[in-house]
């Protein structure tokens, strides 16, 4: 019998933003011996999370609409990676149907909110926020689902709950919602990995 460790499983993200949900997922697996982050993908040069993930010493790599859209050149990046999970953190750009079908399954995301509740397009950051406490909601959240080929409408894996206050603003939602993202969205990863075979 052998007593071999099983390799880590791969991880890839995609992050269109600052990055702080990308690197506390960095992190939190450079600490694992299950899984690490191999790669960290971004459709804006000049976001922070690229520069996070360099000098996390993750390869970072910037895209354009026509490499994910209109050529196979992200799809067989992806491919020769072999990822066991995408991540979408913070990732502003609907997934392409084709990298859907080639990772079925493989594909999650999370939103600042309560699926179905304020998703759908154009609906992310400080704009969930805002819409949230326009509303005089009594609580908000996270979401993590499945990505499908609609913004916000794959099958929800996970939510955790927030209550908010009178004196609640964008800003100070915003904070109680990072601080459930970066507590739940690694152990999501990390049970979803494990229940893979």
């Amino acid at each position: 019998m052998s007593n071999q460790q099983k390799p880590p499983k791969k991880i890839v993200i995609f992050a269109s933003g600052n990055g702080t949900n990308a690197e506390n997922i960095i992190k939190h697996f450079q600490k694992s011996e299950k899984a690490e982050v191999v790669a960290l993908f971004s459709n804006r040069r000049s976001a922070g999370a690229l520069k996070k993930a360099h000098d996390l010493n993750v390869k970072a790599l910037h895209f354009d609409k026509e490499a994910i859209y209109h050529s196979h050149e992200v799809l067989n990046v992806l491919r020769d990676m072999k990822p066991d999970l995408i991540v979408l953190a913070g990732f502003l750009w609907l997934m392409p149907k084709r990298i859907l079908q080639q990772f079925s399954n493989k594909v999650i995301n999370i939103h600042p909110a309560l699926l179905p509740a304020y998703g759908g397009k154009g609906m992310y950051g400080s704009r969930v926020h805002e819409a949230v406490i326009a509303n005089k909601e009594k609580e908000s959240g996270i979401s993590i689902h499945y990505v499908n080929d609609q913004y916000d409408e794959g099958r929800i894996i996970f939510q955790a709950r927030t209550q908010l206050d009178n004196t609640d603003t964008p800003d100070s939602l915003a904070q109680k919602i990072h601080e459930l993202e970066y507590r739940h969205f690694p152990e999501v990863i990390e049970e979803l990995l494990e229940k893979q075979a």
